[in-house]
Formats: structure tokens, C-alpha cells, sequence
């Protein structure tokens, strides 16, 4: 790899999971206006909702989520009545809602809740809201955690998607990103989750983990494609320690270079595609007969705060601290620590810490970034006139993309823009040059992880 293509992996954009993204929301938006928004669904508006649980049993050193470590029962059982009254706060600002086609449980280890809250709350969601029939009902799992009785009640409250945080089976790169987990206790846990009734399952992998090599990652892939999980996520291991105190415990000098980092992920994809996954947007695979795979060929892969996904929900409602709702009008956000979110719902209040109204030319760019991000293609002509918009206001950033086209990363056919097979991996550059918050107002506002 020649040093052009490594100074690109190491720039720093966005992921991309929201456009704008997270760092420049601001405190314009409301519980009351948050309130008005809901009330304005219909029942052609179809929903898809979120649910964080802030809560692990430990820190991992490089998780990137909003959570904390606990081992007592007392928080857990109290954040699930909460939980339970943002249900019904919510529902009741819901005049007329859709049908909810996509549910979402994340954290955090949304599965440390007691078995019977985690019950409560699924008949709970289905008395206040009209679940499709063919919805999509999904929660992350810590495979360290995955009981027999767990999985029987995962079944039992209507989940039929799990995704298992597997990171690496290395012995040696899990010390040191503290989470040892055993490939036969991996193993063990997609077999009860298998012998419940619950078959669709997802592996999240990461690369440019401190201490692997291309033996290491590709010896997990092994691993991995030996438990045959029908989705598996490669994400490349986002370094912040100034946003994320804990990854202070990862030994930098042990973290791959960016032509090592990209090595890594090159080999991974590359055995991932000979054991006939099919690739997914910038870091998804999945099996031919895979829903997400079937999503994607027909055009119709999403993405959002979940990363790629089939969800078609037309609009996102967020329960929990931190958790992010996307409605029509714009983005919204909960606050992010458990005493003042419940404090808002105890007193009757939406417990809302910012977001941000979206303006025609915020609608305009996020529509791009997302083809670009999933179909890694946008008739730019075509999208701006569905936004009443001149084509010719884009040329700033269609001049920012020529570097990327000298080097073949990206290609230009008339307002077409193509990311080719060699630029897929620096998609997230592409994206970034039709980003207006990164370059103009509000630059700065966030840092963010490298770009490949």
C-alpha cells in the first residue's frame, strides 16, 4: 500500500451512522418540541424503536458505547421501571402512530436486565404499540452472559435477531483489550440461543485491536465462519481516549500502524468473501440468503445509529439515557446520565437533552451521504431535484471529491457519483466531502475515529 492510501485510512471522519452527526446537536430542541413532533405521526408513519441499557458487568478497554459497569441487581431493576414509564410517556404523546416494524434492544448489555423486566417490558411495548407481523425484533448480547434460561426468555418475549460481541478470539489480543471469552464459550452461546428457536444471528468483529496480526484476525474469521452466523459486522476499532477515558488502559504502542490496520481488515474481508459472505456496505457481510444481503440487492439496505440494517421504519423513537430517535423533522436525543433522565420521566417530562431541526439542505446531504454509504452510488441531479433543489449548489463538494478521483477511489460520471470496488474501504472521505458542518460552521465541534 503506498503511503497516499495509509495518510488517507489515518484522516479522521465521521462513521456516518446519522447525518449531522451527533456532535452538533444542540440544546434547540425541546421536550416540548420533541412532544409536537410526535404528535404529528400518522399511522402511514411506520415506527422503529430503540431501547439503551447503559449497564455491563465490566468495562471492555475499548468500547466506545455510553456505559458503565455494574454487579448489583438494585440499577438494573430500576432503570427497567423507568424504562417502562418512557414507554407509556411516549405512547401517550402519540396521537395516531403507525405500526412498529423494527425493534432494537443496545447498551451496554441490554440482557443483564432480570429476565422477568425484560419480559414486562416486550408485553408492554406490545399493548402500546401495533407490532407488525413480520417485524424485526433484535437485542445485542455479551456471549459471556448467555444462559440457557436467557435465550428460552429471548424467544419467549418475541426476539428473533441476536448479535454476539465477539471482537477477536485471540487469547492474547482479548487480554489486552480486556474481554476473554473462550471460543468454546462463544460456541456454547449461539448453541442455546440455536437450540431456543433463535437462529438469526450476528457477529460483531473488530480489527486494529492492539497486539493482532494478519495470523490472528485471519485465524478468528476462521473461527467465526465455523459458527456460521448469518451477519457478521467488521468494524475497525475506533481509538478516542480523549472521549472514552477507559481506552487509556490499551498500550498505544501495541495498536497496528494504518498500513498494518488496513492489512488487517484487507485479509479479513478477503477470507470473509471466500467463505461466500457477500459484502455490505463499508463493513457488513452476510450470507446470500441473509435478509441484509437480500436488502442490499434490491436496493433497499438502510443505515443508521445501528449501522447498516434492513429496519424500514419511517421514523426512529429512542428510549433510554443517550438514546437517539430520528422523526421527519429532525433529530433527538435523551440525557445521558440515569438520574437526570429519570428524574424527567418521574416528573411527567420527554427526558430530552438536544438534537437538531433538519433544514431542506441537511435532508439533501444525508440522503447523499447514505446512497454513497449503502448503494456507493448518487445521481446527484436526481436526489436534488426530490429536494427542490438546483444540482449546481453542489459543486463545492463534487470539487472536493477530485482528489479521490485522481487516485481511482471515486469516479464521476456526469452528476453520478460511483465508488469503485478499489475505494470502498475510503468511502467515508467520499461522504465527508458533501458534509457541511466539517469543513465550515461549526468545524471542530467532534473528533472523530480514522477513516478506514
Amino acid at each position: 500500500m503506498t503511503d497516499t492510501f495509509s495518510s488517507y485510512a489515518m484522516r479522521n471522519v465521521p462513521r456516518y451512522t446519522s447525518y449531522p452527526t451527533a456532535p452538533h446537536f444542540n440544546a434547540g430542541v425541546t421536550d416540548a418540541i420533541y412532544s409536537d413532533w410526535l404528535g404529528a405521526l400518522s399511522p402511514r408513519d411506520s415506527l422503529s424503536l430503540y431501547l439503551h441499557v447503559p449497564y455491563c458487568r465490566e468495562m471492555c478497554h475499548y468500547c466506545g458505547c455510553y456505559t458503565k459497569a455494574t454487579r448489583q441487581e438494585a440499577p438494573l431493576l430500576s432503570y427497567a421501571k423507568t424504562l417502562g414509564q418512557e414507554l407509556e410517556l411516549v405512547a401517550d404523546h402519540l396521537k395516531t402512530p403507525g405500526q412498529v416494524r423494527h425493534i432494537h434492544w443496545g447498551g451496554g448489555t441490554p440482557s443483564l436486565l432480570p429476565e422477568q423486566s425484560l419480559l414486562d417490558l416486550a408485553g408492554m411495548m406490545r399493548v402500546l404499540f401495533d407490532f407488525s407481523p413480520d417485524i424485526e425484533h433484535a437485542i445485542e448480547l455479551d456471549p459471556r452472559y448467555v444462559s440457557a434460561s436467557l435465550a428460552e426468555t429471548l424467544v419467549t418475549m418475541g426476539v428473533n435477531r441476536a448479535s454476539l460481541g465477539v471482537q477477536d478470539f485471540d487469547p492474547t489480543v482479548q487480554v489486552a483489550i480486556g474481554r476473554v471469552q473462550s471460543y468454546d464459550l462463544v460456541k456454547t452461546a449461539t448453541e442455546r440461543l440455536r437450540h431456543a428457536g433463535l437462529a438469526a444471528l450476528n457477529f460483531d468483529l473488530m480489527y486494529g485491536l492492539p497486539e493482532q496480526s494478519l495470523e490472528t484476525i485471519r485465524d478468528t474469521v476462521a473461527r467465526t465462519v465455523e459458527l456460521n452466523p448469518g451477519r457478521i459486522a467488521l468494524f475497525g476499532y475506533a481509538h478516542v481516549p480523549w472521549m472514552k477515558k477507559h481506552q487509556r488502559l490499551i498500550d498505544e504502542s501495541r495498536l497496528p500502524s494504518a498500513a498494518e490496520r488496513l492489512a488487517l481488515a484487507e485479509a479479513a474481508r478477503a477470507d470473509l468473501l471466500s467463505a461466500g459472505y457477500l459484502a455490505i456496505g463499508l463493513d457488513h457481510f452476510a450470507r446470500p440468503d441473509d435478509s441484509m444481503a437480500i436488502a442490499e440487492q434490491q436496493g433497499q439496505l438502510r443505515r443508521n445509529f445501528q449501522g447498516y440494517t434492513t429496519d424500514t421504519g419511517d421514523q426512529l423513537i429512542g428510549f433510554g439515557v443517550s438514546s437517539i430517535g430520528k422523526l421527519s423533522q429532525g433529530y433527538v436525543q435523551n440525557m445521558p446520565d440515569v438520574r437526570h433522565w429519570s428524574r424527567a420521566i418521574s416528573d411527567g417530562k420527554l427526558p430530552v437533552a438536544k438534537g437538531m431541526a433538519l433544514s431542506t439542505d441537511d435532508r439533501l446531504r444525508g440522503s447523499i451521504i447514505e446512497q454513497l454509504m449503502t448503494n456507493h452510488l448518487c445521481d446527484i441531479e436526481e436526489t436534488s431535484r426530490l429536494f427542490g433543489t438546483e444540482p449546481a449548489d453542489l459543486l463545492p463538494s463534487i470539487d472536493a471529491l477530485q482528489e479521490l478521483v485522481d487516485q481511482g477511489l471515486v469516479q464521476l460520471n456526469g452528476w453520478t457519483v460511483v465508488i469503485p470496488k478499489r475505494g470502498q474501504s475510503y468511502v467515508r472521505l467520499a461522504a465527508a466531502a458533501f458534509d457541511a458542518y466539517l469543513g465550515g460552521r461549526d468545524a471542530g465541534a467532534g473528533k472523530h475515529s480514522m477513516a478506514v
